[in-house]
């Protein structure tokens, strides 16, 4: 599947996030080296620290369907610029994804930008550091 095509997907998904109180609707779909996609969507609760993005949603999804290969994740959101991960799904990605995972930013104008996870979290925190 091309970036293209994993971005729309993205955008698709977007319609499916439940962001009760910001109302800032995040997609994402994580591309396995198999060429499985998982959705995933931003969902909200009163107790805003325990709120979901969108990028989590979909690594989650993956794993508890046993995929450890990924090699794509697209994100799409309500802004009219590309928005990436935050920190916390930086870390996540890392941890479950690699730093090779490509990530695909779209924006409405299905314009994309693509990084390595590696681009996006320099000097990072990750399992080397735990052995």
């Amino acid at each position: 599947m091309d970036d293209l095509a994993l971005g729309k997907k993205a955008i698709e998904t977007k319609s499916k996030s439940l962001p009760t109180y910001s109302n800032f609707h995040v997609g994402a779909a994580l591309l396995t080296k198999d060429g499985k996609i998982y959705e995933g969507g931003n969902i909200e609760t009163s107790s805003y620290s325990l709120t979901i993005c969108a990028e989590r949603t979909a690594v989650f999804k993956a794993i508890l369907e046993g995929e450890r290969e990924f090699e794509s994740i697209a994100i799409a959101s309500d802004s009219d610029e590309f928005c990436p991960p935050c920190g916390a799904c930086r870390q996540v990605l890392l941890d479950l994804c690699g730093k090779d995972l490509n990530v695909i930013l779209i924006n409405p104008k299905e314009e994309i930008k693509k990084f390595k996870l590696s681009e996006l979290i320099p000097h990072s925190f990750g399992e080397d550091f735990l052995k």
